[in-house]
């Protein structure tokens, strides 16, 4: 694996120089965009949009729009911005991780010390672990502060980028029923349909079906073969009574 930055986590006075690495991977296959004529790959062009002009990487720049001007920024400036967020990760409050609603998380790092933060870093790990908290902390990475949550996972630490709460969209807009609309016993074998269907979680049991039987048409066109594709229509119950469908659907799981 290749880091993707490196700095320190600051813990008190305590800092332990880190590397960060990215802890997932795209399961779905990797499609290129071709030319249907010929297969031939697309390629995208950087065009300046005045000159008409392809523009090479080492050329391209970013630049914020400022009363219709763009003013050009380099390295130093988001440095010059919070030069201890560049490259600090201080972890400054302590929360339950059940207080975390799952909707603010992205992206996970796996935490990596240096040579000379081993100790420190063992140290912070097993306090998390005890305490049963993780660490909220904030910094700059790819020039945008990332807020994030700090865990112990097995031996390694990980960080969860979050999002601001100003990133969550507001449900106001949304034509939602009330409570009122729930029967009470519709709602009670609701409930018993939901412990039918109750087991320990175990990620392992979860596959990316789709991307794998997409892999097998894929093989099957390249060898020439033909395959049907499966209509399938969403049919509603027979019976628009809701009480009849959560019925149902109790007899089904228990024919299983």
């Amino acid at each position: 694996m290749r880091s993707i930055w490196k700095g320190a986590i600051s813990f008190g006075l305590v800092n332990i120089p880190i590397k960060l690495y990215s802890a997932t991977q795209q399961s779905n296959l990797s499609l290129d965009m071709v030319d249907r004529k010929d297969l031939s790959r697309i390629r995208y062009i950087r065009i300046n949009e005045n000159t008409g002009q392809e523009v090479a990487w080492e050329n391209i720049g970013k630049a914020y729009k400022l009363n219709d001007d763009y003013i050009l920024l380099d390295d130093e400036d988001f440095e010059k911005a919070s030069p201890e967020k560049s490259k600090i990760i201080e972890v400054n409050n302590f929360v339950n991780e059940k207080d975390i609603d799952t909707i603010y998380f992205e992206n996970s790092y796996y935490v990596e010390p240096e040579k000379s933060g081993v100790k420190a870093y063992a140290l912070l790990r097993e306090a998390l672990t005890k305490s049963g908290k993780v660490g909220i902390a904030q910094f700059v990475m790819r020039t945008a502060e990332t807020l994030t949550v700090l865990k112990p996972k097995g031996n390694v630490l990980v960080l969860s980028k979050i999002r601001f709460a100003e990133e969550v969209r507001a449900v106001d807009e949304l034509i939602l029923p009330p409570k009122s609309e729930v029967k009470a016993t519709e709602l009670k074998i609701a409930l018993t349909l939901i412990d039918q269907y109750t087991h320990e979680f175990n990620i392992e049991d979860f596959k990316d079906e789709y991307a794998s039987t997409l892999k097998k048409v894929i093989e099957a066109k390249a060898s020439g073969k033909t395959t049907k594709v499966k209509k399938h229509k969403i049919s509603p119950h027979k019976s628009q009574d809701l009480m009849e469908q959560l019925k149902a659907s109790l007899s089904k799981k228990k024919a299983m």
